[in-house]
């Protein structure tokens, strides 16, 4: 019996230890004083990447949540470098609420310099939400966010760019939720005063028990207002993507009346180019992947858009294309493997 106790026990402390520590890490979002919060927030895992880091300012007025979050993949520069410029530059004593933002999602792939997956697991952050807190690291991070940032945020802002090998046209996207359309005409409204011409609607066909993968998308799930954006192309951190972004995350801030704009960030209107059908060209091989054509460029159905060749430079597939529209981004390095996206080109 005493031995039973003693077992006993040692299951309370632990659960009452693991208790504790969660509620030290949530607390930074219960505190009351105005200003800038940053906190790391650790996870169960072995790896010096085992961390998550966490920035919240609040307001000297209560007003809405709205959360940024960036660096999902590692390797997209331009989202994370304009999160840290927003950092720095937000007032709270001109904030109106809370700004939930998250620097840097996947801090494996960002000093690891990897391409879409966390190396820790080989796990693609935005493939697995709402993700497991029991999981492997990348499903801990993912289930964190969805029970923790997704659940007290009003907007879910997801930031990308184009990764190592992606030639990426800058837009800002949303899915048509037709079951809940006061959220999608809140997520429409900040794509349309963003400042980013091109606009892209995803179909929303999502059950609520089927499980959502991507960040934005578990957002939409959990009846909130969410948008992405994507700016940035092969793994470069470009001004002109920073500054887009950047003047993307204060017109909607000036939209939601959470922040007054300053003349350099200010919505001056734009030309908005609305692109509701996505058609994905894929490769058929393994191979060298070669096209003169680049992100923005406009094709026809049918055109030869591409080719690829085998190691000896033999040709061994002609990419046409199946559908009339612009390149909304395409892959922009030679190497490609069978069944990869080579266009994806968005249409009215």
């Amino acid at each position: 019996m005493n031995k039973l106790y003693k077992v006993l026990l040692f299951i309370i402390m632990l659960l009452t230890q693991n208790n504790m520590k969660a509620q030290q890490q949530e607390s930074i979002f219960f505190e009351e004083t105005t200003g800038r919060k940053d906190k790391l927030i650790y996870f169960k895992d072995d790896s010096p990447f085992n961390y998550l880091p966490l920035t919240i300012i609040k307001g000297k007025e209560s007003g809405p949540v709205f959360t940024i979050v960036s660096g999902i993949h590692g390797y997209e520069y331009p989202p994370i470098m304009a999160v840290q410029e927003l950092i720095k530059e937000i007032n709270p004593d001109k904030l109106k609420g809370t700004l939930i933002i998250i620097p840097i999602a996947n801090t494996a792939s960002f000093y690891k310099r990897t391409p879409f997956i966390n190396p820790v697991d080989g796990k693609n952050l935005n493939n697995a939400f709402p993700g497991s807190p029991s999981g492997t690291l990348t499903e801990q991070i993912a289930s964190w966010i969805t029970k923790n940032v997704i659940s007290r945020s009003d907007v879910f802002l997801d930031i990308h760019g184009g990764d190592a090998n992606e030639d990426l046209l800058p837009f800002v996207c949303y899915y048509n939720n037709k079951s809940n359309p006061g959220k999608t005409r809140a997520a429409i409204k900040l794509a349309e005063i963003s400042g980013i011409n091109h606009q892209v609607s995803y179909p929303y066909t999502l059950s609520n028990t089927e499980p959502a993968q991507y960040a934005f998308k578990q957002a939409v799930q959990d009846g909130k207002t969410a948008l992405s954006i994507e700016a940035g192309k092969l793994g470069t951190s470009n001004p002109e993507s920073v500054k887009l972004i950047k003047n993307a995350v204060y017109n909607m801030l000036g939209q939601m009346k959470m922040y007054s704009l300053e003349s350099e960030y200010a919505y001056a209107g734009t030309i908005l180019f609305f692109l509701n059908n996505q058609t994905y060209v894929k490769s058929d091989f393994k191979g060298l992947f070669y096209s003169k054509l680049k992100s923005g460029d406009e094709v026809k159905k049918g055109q030869e858009i591409g080719y690829i060749t085998d190691e000896f430079g033999n040709e061994i597939q002609k990419i046409n294309s199946t559908a009339e529209g612009i390149i909304l981004y395409k892959t922009g390095t030679p190497p490609v493997n069978k069944g990869e996206t080579l266009f994806c080109i968005g249409s009215r």
